[in-house]
Order: C-alpha cells, then structure tokens, then sequence
C-alpha cells in the first residue's frame, strides 16, 4: 500500500466518522450526563465493537452480511430497537446536572457495554467495512498487513473524533445547570437516538 493510497483512506475514514451517528450522538450524551471520563469509557465500548467488525470483515465473515437479507435485516431491527429504547430512555431523564457526581451516576462498565451494543447493533457498520477495504486492498500485496493498516486507521480516526465529541460535549455541560435545560438536552439527545433508530430500520441493503 503506498502512502498517497493510505492518505485517500485517511481522508475517506475521517469524513465517515465526522458524521453523526449513533456513535457520536451516544459519546455526547454520555460526555454531558457522565462526565469526560464517562464518554472514555463510551469510547472504549464503541472501538471494541469497530473492532470486532473489523476482525468479522477481515476473516471473510462481512461478505454474510453484504449479501445475506435475512441477516442484515435481524441485525438491522435489533440496533433501531436498540436505539429507540436508548432514546426513551434519555428522554425520559430529567434533573439539573451535578458536575461534581456525574462519574457516580452510572458505572463506567455499563456504559461501556452500552456504547459496544450501539455499534454492534448497526449492520451498516459491517456492511461498510465489507464495502470499503476491498477498494483499498491492493491484491499483489500481502492482504493481512493491509488490513491491519486499514483497521487500525479506522479505529485511531474515530478515536480521535470521538474524543474531539466528548470534549464539545463536556464544555456544553459548564453552561447546563438547571433542570429545565437538562430535561430539554435529554430530549433532545433522546430524539436524535430514535431518529437514528427510525433511519436505521428503514435502511436498504444494497447488493
């Protein structure tokens, strides 16, 4: 793989993971109700499970979900189910924000196991994965460094994108402290995760 093909995927990954998501809007509200430590271990869960993908996809297992309805479409139903739960959930809390005590309002390892079902549960994830590295994967080259270089780009990109996400979140949470503006960011991350889980169910596989 040479560096100016590198650089395209560079660019290509960095663009995807600008997007918001699932994955940036879960890392935000985390960042704002649990704090910056919080929204790390949000981060950590959500890179495990791009990880995970990345190994399915390495090992021949995303072609399943590329050409497979009845797969993608179990997958697909269970993340906008997912999603919608989340979003009722945020948009049910409500209550000023206490800075100081956000760490103690849930366990780091539940949100890190929240974040890891958020991206688990997005066949498009996979599906993207499954699409993309073949265009970047030269074939007179050794395939296993290539996507080692692949996947690991991918995930450091969206490590930093996520943090760039939770750092914005945690400077929004200073100027947060009556109940009333948290009650109306909660719904508003509530609605964006349903909306999120709306599009998800209605998304197409494309062979």
């Amino acid at each position: 793989m040479t560096i100016e093909w590198w650089l395209t995927y560079l660019f290509t990954t960095s663009i995807l993971s600008l997007s918001p998501g699932s994955g940036a809007i879960n890392t935000m509200s985390t960042g704002i109700s649990h704090g910056y430590r919080g929204a790390v271990a949000s981060i950590a869960g959500l890179q495990l499970g791009l990880s995970l993908y990345i190994v399915l996809v390495g090992v021949g297992l995303g072609a399943l979900f590329s050409h497979s309805l009845l797969a993608f479409e179990i997958l697909k139903w269970a993340g906008a189910a997912y999603l919608v739960w989340l979003g009722i959930q945020q948009w049910r809390s409500a209550g000023a924000i206490d800075l100081k005590a956000v760490s103690k309002a849930m366990p780091r390892r539940r949100l890190f196991k929240r974040a890891l079902l958020v991206n688990l549960t997005n066949p498009k994830s996979i599906v993207f994965l499954a699409a993309l590295f073949p265009q970047f994967v030269l074939p007179h080259q050794p395939q296993l460094a290539q996507f080692l270089v692949l996947g690991i780009t991918t995930v450091v990109v969206d490590i930093l994108v996520m943090i760039g996400y939770a750092t914005l979140a945690t400077r929004i949470a200073i100027w947060i402290r009556g109940p009333d503006q948290m009650k109306l960011l909660n719904r508003s991350f509530g609605g964006m995760f349903i909306a999120v889980g709306a599009l998800l169910a209605c998304a197409r596989k494309v062979v």
